[in-house]
């Protein structure tokens, strides 16, 4: 199907004749419009797009299967009109991206026609295309380059950030638009922070230094992690980064369809309890990537959605220790008719520099 019928068909099943879709990934994929600003409305016959002044030109490059309409000021005006004009009676909205105050300003102005809630509309993207699969290959070949470019770079005396600062540069220069989200270097005891965003402190020896960061091409991301030592590994590093790799090993051996989310995650989860560390795992293993950093579905402990080929998803297990530090390896990889093909190609050897 195409992406319009896909949303179509979520229409349909939803029990709607019109759809307004704002939420930005969402309106990209289904218009290919990727401007921050706009509102595609979606019925059993047209394709609309309400745009402001600033993005009538790029709109019109960009959605060519769509009708292009200018809004006033006042884009809630125009809506109005349009909706008058065809007679909609009834119109579906995304229910888990609308906030509560904005469903109150348009079901006012829309008066009377009857806003329903939509659930999730994010599903239309949850199966990626060869053209979606092929820029989120390209934005990971772009973060493995700068994989292999930041470990000239990494050494005792330079801080977090230089490090994230040359690899956002690097990445740049390489063809990504711009980082994935905020790039995360975390060092010596910073490493147990499984969000710990670069900061001031200095790279020492002996220190694990996780990197995890992305790259945006063409409107897709990448996410990758690796974690490294400042020089040679200790018993104990050695042995958490062993478990955290055995268990990602494993988690990618079992990624394929027809699986559910929550059973992948509970091949690593498995295998990191084993070896005593539980409750050091706190996290999900894993989760959907392509417009937004963060999609569903997941490889958590909750997620109960089967697995299909075309969805792309982290697998990334980890082991965090509070005052020592931790470990987190993440690979991105496609869910194929037999299995899954990663493509994430930065080297997974624990690397001692």
């Amino acid at each position: 199907m195409t992406r319009l019928e896909r949303l179509r068909k979520l229409m349909e099943e939803q029990g709607v004749p019109a759809m307004m879709v704002m939420k930005p990934e969402n309106r990209t994929y289904v218009s290919g419009f990727d401007g921050t600003a706009g509102i595609a409305l979606v019925t059993e016959t047209e394709a609309l797009l309400l745009v402001d002044f600033r993005y009538t030109e790029q709109a019109t490059q960009q959605a060519p299967q769509f009708q292009v309409i200018q809004t006033s000021p006042q884009p809630y005006e125009t809506l109005v009109q349009v909706v008058r004009e065809r007679q909609i009676g009834r119109i579906g909205f995304e229910a888990d991206y609308l906030p509560y105050g904005q469903v109150q300003k348009l079901a006012e102005a829309l008066r009377p026609v009857e806003l329903l809630p939509v659930e999730s509309v994010d599903r239309i993207r949850w199966i990626k295309d060869q053209e979606e699969q092929a820029r989120i290959a390209r934005a990971v070949e772009i973060a493995d380059s700068a994989f292999a470019h930041i470990l000239q770079y990494l050494r005792p005396g330079v801080t977090e950030q230089e490090i994230a600062i040359e690899l956002e540069y690097f990445m740049r220069r390489q063809g990504a638009s711009k980082p994935a989200f905020d790039t995360i270097v975390a060092s010596g005891p910073r490493s147990a922070l499984p969000h710990g965003r670069a900061s001031e402190k200095v790279l020492e020896r002996g220190d694990l230094v996780t990197l995890d960061f992305g790259a945006v091409y063409r409107g897709y991301c990448s996410d990758c992690t690796r974690t490294i030592v400042l020089g040679k590994a200790t018993e104990e590093q050695r042995k958490i980064y062993t478990i955290v790799l055995e268990a990602q090993e494993r988690a990618l051996e079992a990624l394929r369809p027809g699986v559910k989310g929550k059973d992948v995650d509970g091949v690593a989860r498995s295998c990191i309890a084993e070896k005593g560390y539980g409750e050091h795992f706190g996290h999900g293993l894993g989760h959907s990537v392509g417009l937004a950093i963060h999609e569903t579905p997941t490889l958590s402990t909750r997620d109960e959605n089967v697995l299909e080929p075309g969805m792309v998803l982290t697998v990334e297990p980890g082991i965090y220790l509070p005052g020592w530090g931790g470990v987190r390896i993440e690979d991105l990889a496609v869910v194929t008719e037999d299995g899954c093909r990663v493509l994430t190609k930065a080297p997974k050897t624990l690397l001692e520099l």
